[in-house]
């Protein structure tokens, strides 16, 4: 197993985890496009989840009724 030379100093050490590529990134909000709340990215509401069904239930529809004309 490899094993460092030299004990590296808790200054070194510290520079390299808290350097500013590891700083977390601030928290990002969108607004939802149903209810236009500020709600974090890739969120599943209700609102969302059954204006989702809604709407492949109404493609459905549109799509059987195009293909009973044809």
């Amino acid at each position: 197993m490899a094993t460092p030379k030299k004990k590296i100093s808790r200054s070194r050490r510290n520079m390299r985890r808290f350097a500013s590529g590891n700083k977390l990134l601030p928290v990002t909000w969108t607004t939802s496009a149903l209810t236009q709340d500020p709600i974090r990215p890739h969120t599943v509401t209700l609102e969302t989840v059954s204006a989702y069904v809604a709407s492949r239930a109404n493609k459905k529809k549109a799509a059987r009724a195009a293909q009973k004309t044809t």
